[in-house]
């Protein structure tokens, strides 16, 4: 089985990177929760991949995948989206500099710039997925603000 290998940035950060390598098979919806827990973050919002690599634009974006689509049969308003559990990252990346945006929490906009980089092999007793590389240290992702105006 083949596995794609991912870079993945804060958009507004892109010194902070973590590389994530997955198996072919997997859905956005996984892929999501392993690009947020390679963050140290908790995954407990919802999120959608989009196509224009914009802090504004995304909602624009010609291709868009989002949990509200999953959620529809609970009476959340359509979008027009893709689903994120039914969409393999097969289905969205195809080559090597292929890039989505991540949108995780429609509140907060952390925003993580998704670039496939690479395919690999899936090897024998290796669990998949795995973070391949970490550099920078990853911000918190509920800093507390009281504490920061109570300093100035």
């Amino acid at each position: 089985m083949k596995t794609y290998i991912f870079k993945t940035c804060l958009l507004r950060d892109k010194k902070i990177i973590r590389e994530i390598e997955v198996a072919e098979n997997t859905n956005l919806y996984k892929l999501a929760e392993e690009i947020i827990d390679a963050y140290d973050f908790d995954f407990d919002h919802a999120f959608g991949f989009f196509s224009t690599i914009d802090e504004s634009g995304y909602f624009k974006s010609e291709r868009k995948y989002e949990l509200f689509t999953d959620l529809e049969d609970e009476g959340i308003e359509p979008t027009g989206a893709g689903s994120v559990k039914k969409t393999k990252i097969s289905d969205v990346w195809k080559n090597p500099g292929n890039k989505m945006l991540l949108l995780f929490d429609y509140g907060d906009n952390w925003l993580f710039v998704v670039e496939l980089i690479g395919f690999g092999k899936k090897e024998a007793k290796t669990k998949y997925p795995r973070i391949l590389k970490s550099i920078g240290t990853a911000p918190e992702q509920y800093p507390d603000y009281d504490e920061e105006d109570e300093e100035e």
